[in-house]
Protein backbone atom coordinates (compact mmCIF):
# COMPACT_ATOMS: atom_id res chain seq x y z
CA UNK A 1 0.00 0.00 0.00
CA UNK A 2 1.26 3.31 -1.06
CA UNK A 3 1.11 6.31 1.18
CA UNK A 4 0.65 9.76 -0.28
CA UNK A 5 3.32 11.74 0.46
CA UNK A 6 2.76 15.33 -1.22
CA UNK A 7 -0.01 17.40 -1.86
CA UNK A 8 1.16 17.49 -5.25
CA UNK A 9 0.91 13.73 -5.51
CA UNK A 10 -2.70 13.68 -4.08
CA UNK A 11 -3.30 16.31 -6.85
CA UNK A 12 -1.51 14.39 -10.06
CA UNK A 13 -3.87 13.77 -13.08
CA UNK A 14 -6.94 16.60 -11.71
CA UNK A 15 -7.66 19.44 -13.74
CA UNK A 16 -6.12 22.42 -12.61
CA UNK A 17 -8.30 25.19 -11.45
CA UNK A 18 -8.87 27.67 -13.49
CA UNK A 19 -7.01 30.97 -12.44
CA UNK A 20 -10.73 32.56 -12.69
CA UNK A 21 -11.74 30.37 -9.67
CA UNK A 22 -10.98 32.83 -7.10
CA UNK A 23 -12.90 35.45 -8.20
CA UNK A 24 -15.87 33.21 -9.67
CA UNK A 25 -16.46 31.96 -6.13
CA UNK A 26 -16.51 34.79 -4.51
CA UNK A 27 -18.92 36.27 -6.88
CA UNK A 28 -21.17 33.29 -6.17
CA UNK A 29 -20.95 33.57 -2.42
CA UNK A 30 -22.25 37.42 -2.92
CA UNK A 31 -24.84 37.03 -4.73
CA UNK A 32 -25.72 33.55 -2.90
CA UNK A 33 -24.61 34.38 1.28
CA UNK A 34 -26.55 31.22 2.75
CA UNK A 35 -26.54 27.89 2.57
CA UNK A 36 -28.93 26.55 -0.19
CA UNK A 37 -29.70 23.70 2.22
CA UNK A 38 -29.98 24.96 5.85
CA UNK A 39 -29.88 28.59 5.27
CA UNK A 40 -26.63 29.56 7.34
CA UNK A 41 -24.42 31.96 6.66
CA UNK A 42 -21.45 30.49 8.56
CA UNK A 43 -18.66 28.27 6.80
CA UNK A 44 -19.86 28.28 3.36
CA UNK A 45 -18.39 26.79 0.59
CA UNK A 46 -19.44 26.48 -3.12
CA UNK A 47 -20.36 23.32 -4.29
CA UNK A 48 -20.06 22.21 -7.98
CA UNK A 49 -22.92 20.41 -9.12
CA UNK A 50 -21.76 18.52 -11.54
CA UNK A 51 -17.54 17.76 -9.93
CA UNK A 52 -14.94 19.68 -11.36
CA UNK A 53 -12.74 16.22 -11.68
CA UNK A 54 -14.98 14.99 -13.94
CA UNK A 55 -16.60 17.86 -15.54
CA UNK A 56 -13.70 20.86 -15.58
CA UNK A 57 -15.59 22.67 -18.48
CA UNK A 58 -18.25 23.06 -16.06
CA UNK A 59 -15.68 24.85 -13.24
CA UNK A 60 -16.76 28.46 -14.01
CA UNK A 61 -20.42 27.80 -14.87
CA UNK A 62 -23.08 29.48 -12.69
CA UNK A 63 -25.71 27.19 -13.42
CA UNK A 64 -23.05 24.71 -11.83
CA UNK A 65 -22.10 26.09 -8.37
CA UNK A 66 -24.49 25.90 -5.59
CA UNK A 67 -24.05 27.26 -1.94
CA UNK A 68 -23.67 24.81 1.01
CA UNK A 69 -22.13 24.89 4.42
CA UNK A 70 -20.09 22.75 6.02
CA UNK A 71 -21.21 23.84 9.61
CA UNK A 72 -23.28 21.25 12.15
CA UNK A 73 -24.94 19.28 10.09
CA UNK A 74 -22.71 19.78 7.14
CA UNK A 75 -25.05 20.62 3.87
CA UNK A 76 -21.55 19.79 1.89
CA UNK A 77 -21.02 16.48 2.39
CA UNK A 78 -24.55 15.25 3.76
CA UNK A 79 -26.62 16.79 0.58
CA UNK A 80 -23.40 17.22 -2.11
CA UNK A 81 -21.32 14.45 -1.51
CA UNK A 82 -24.20 12.14 -0.37
CA UNK A 83 -21.54 11.64 3.12
CA UNK A 84 -18.64 10.57 0.90
CA UNK A 85 -16.26 12.77 -1.03
CA UNK A 86 -15.62 10.26 -3.70
CA UNK A 87 -19.54 10.37 -4.38
CA UNK A 88 -21.85 13.30 -5.42
CA UNK A 89 -25.77 13.98 -6.19
CA UNK A 90 -26.61 15.19 -9.10
CA UNK A 91 -30.05 15.88 -7.25
CA UNK A 92 -28.44 18.62 -4.67
CA UNK A 93 -30.32 21.37 -5.95
CA UNK A 94 -33.83 19.46 -5.15
CA UNK A 95 -32.73 18.04 -1.73
CA UNK A 96 -31.29 21.43 -0.53
CA UNK A 97 -34.87 22.97 -1.36
CA UNK A 98 -36.80 20.23 0.69
CA UNK A 99 -34.65 20.58 3.38
CA UNK A 100 -35.03 24.24 3.60
CA UNK A 101 -38.50 24.29 3.58
CA UNK A 102 -38.96 21.52 6.13
CA UNK A 103 -36.57 23.68 8.26
CA UNK A 104 -38.37 26.82 7.41
CA UNK A 105 -41.85 25.47 8.26
CA UNK A 106 -40.46 24.21 11.78
CA UNK A 107 -42.30 26.48 14.50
Amino acid sequence: MSVIKTISEYFAGLPSRSPRWSAVRAAHLKRNPTCAACGTKDKLEVHHVRPFHLFPLLELDPANLLTLCETGGNCHIMLGHLKNWKSYNLEVRKDAEVLLQKIKARP
